[in-house]
């Protein structure tokens, strides 16, 4: 087998044969052979002029080309319970791994199913009343299934992405995730792909358990049983349980710190979503603006500003802001984009790294309650201001008025749903956040000009890029520290970050209960 690149013009897809005279052309192969080819990769070149960059391998003949094969599921109705808390990414994708190997998962999500859950985003982004319980962050699918659905993990320290990628692809996403650079499948496509999820998981044994939110996790006796109880008086008991409660499962810290579980401070991320025209994007991108053949135009980001890392966050090319709160008094911002990234707004976080050793103490939840006094300040100076009645509107200033420290005197039209009002972010924000904020906006601008423009909206706070907090477990059997059979997994537990590198981890943590089952 060998590989090569090569590249097209944007619009023209190449077929078996172009394939192979490129085989023969690139990797040195006879003009009579035959080799199958396959595409590994394909990836989009901004740089000159604009083509598609497509990395293939080929397999001459004798060589056997084995497409990737998913391990096969078991009916385990009478199988061997374990429980699994949360129905995000982490926790789906270990109850399908449990499946694999045999064992019966029990999903417990303290939020509604995935459609259900959009009546109660709806409602928040009409009224600003947040459902604790089901929301942008809780119910079935996590976070991720209203964020957008971007799968651009491409690391494979810690497991098979082609497992993720291709479990996706069966429940109904496009192959095209597969070998996409930057994957996406899209906010309005996800929950069909969840719910197909959740149905596969039933049908070979499993269950599902929704509006059960976990208020205890303890040991019942010497048999080495755990028993989950939730707020309604339901009790849950299996030898083994994964914990895959997500980032913003706040209560959860309060329940492990309660029931004397060594807890972490983990360094995260704050900062503003910054939402700009996207035809302004494209121009900046594509040096000319878009052509009919070129998707809506991305961009990413890392700088160093004073000793911090300040970077991009989830970009959402043709996308949406959304409120992302989970408790009262509160103004969180996301962003999401539907499948065909059609809307005439971009938006990304734009953050600065927080870490533990920015604030004095040894209280492991520091970090928490930093991200959490921002996120009440927000929700402070709407009200304060007496600007809109939604309780979810958010603050928000002009890109260059925010570095000038100016109040806007007007702000350009958004695409978040509850609301704007014109507010200082530059005092409102923590100084360490605004302070690098406001020298990195300036810089992006040598790099992608006119991205520094007054023409952009920056709205706060983007606050949920990680958990602040980490629940520490053994590096190799993967069990709690405190509690053995618990096995802290995902993003909430501290161990990811986003859908694919969440749903790596469900499949270890799955693993490796069978493991210590065996």
């Amino acid at each position: 087998m060998k590989e090569f690149e090569i590249s097209f013009p944007v619009g023209q897809t190449p077929d078996e044969e172009v394939l192979r005279a490129a085989a023969v052309r690139e990797a040195g192969l006879r003009r009579d052979a035959k080799p199958v080819c396959v595409v590994l990769r394909r990836s989009l070149d901004a740089r000159g002029n604009i083509r598609m960059r497509y990395r293939v391998a080929a397999y001459l003949p004798g060589e056997e080309y084995h497409p990737y094969e998913l391990p096969p599921l078991a009916d385990v109705t009478d199988a061997q319970p374990v429980i699994v808390i949360g129905a995000g990414p982490a926790g789906m994708f270990a109850a399908l791994t449990l499946i694999s190997c045999g064992l019966k998962p029990i999903v417990l999500e303290r939020g509604r199913d995935v459609h259900s859950r959009k009546k109660d985003m709806a409602s928040l982004s009409r009224t600003g009343n947040v459902n604790p319980d089901s929301n942008y962050c809780f119910g079935e699918g996590g976070a991720g299934a209203f964020s957008d659905g971007k799968l651009f993990t491409r690391s494979s320290k810690r497991g098979d992405i082609r497992e993720v990628l291709c479990r996706l692809v069966e429940f109904g996403a496009s192959e095209d995730i597969l070998v996409d650079a930057h994957p996406h499948i899209g906010s309005d496509r996800l929950p069909a792909i969840v719910e197909n999820l959740r149905k596969c998981v039933i049908a070979h044994g499993g269950e599902y358990h929704f509006g059960t939110r976990i208020v205890s996790v303890e040991r019942r006796g010497a048999d080495g049983t755990l028993r989950a109880s939730s707020s309604d008086g339901r009790v849950f008991e299996a030898s083994r349980v994964i914990l895959a409660t997500g980032h913003s499962a706040r209560d959860v810290y309060e329940m492990l710190r309660s029931a004397g579980f060594g807890l972490q401070a983990k360094g995260f991320a704050l900062g503003v979503r910054a939402e700009h025209p996207q035809s302004l994007i494209n121009a900046a991108r594509y040096r000319g603006g878009i052509r009919p053949s070129l998707p809506p135009a991305e961009y990413s980001f890392v700088h160093q500003v004073d000793g911090r890392g300040v970077f991009s966050f989830c970009m959402c090319p043709g996308g949406i802001l959304v409120p992302s709160a989970t408790e009262a008094g509160t103004v969180v911002l996301n962003g999401m984009s539907n499948s065909a990234r059609n809307s005439a707004r971009a938006n990304a976080g734009v953050v600065v790294s927080i870490e533990p050793e920015d604030l004095p103490g040894d209280d492991p939840f520091r970090l928490l309650d930093f991200q959490r006094s921002v996120e009440r300040s927000m929700y402070e100076c709407v009200k304060a201001s007496g600007g809109h009645t939604n309780p979810a509107a958010a603050p928000a200033q002009r890109m260059k008025d925010f570095c000038r420290g100016i109040v806007s005197r007007d702000l350009p039209g958004s695409s978040y749903f509850p609301g704007v009002v014109s507010a200082p972010l530059h005092e409102i924000l923590p100084e360490q956040v605004s302070s690098r904020l406001r020298k990195v906006f300036p810089l992006i601008d040598r790099e992608m000009h006119g991205y520094y423009t007054n023409e952009a909206l920056l709205l706060g706070v983007e606050s949920r890029t990680s958990s602040p907090v980490r629940i520490p477990r053994d590096p190799v059997t993967l069990q709690s520290m405190d509690l053995p059979g618990l096995y802290p997994c995902g993003e909430g537990a501290g161990f990811s970050g986003g859908i694919v590198s969440s749903a790596i981890d469900g499949i270890r943590c799955a693993r490796a209960v069978a493991s210590g089952i065996r």
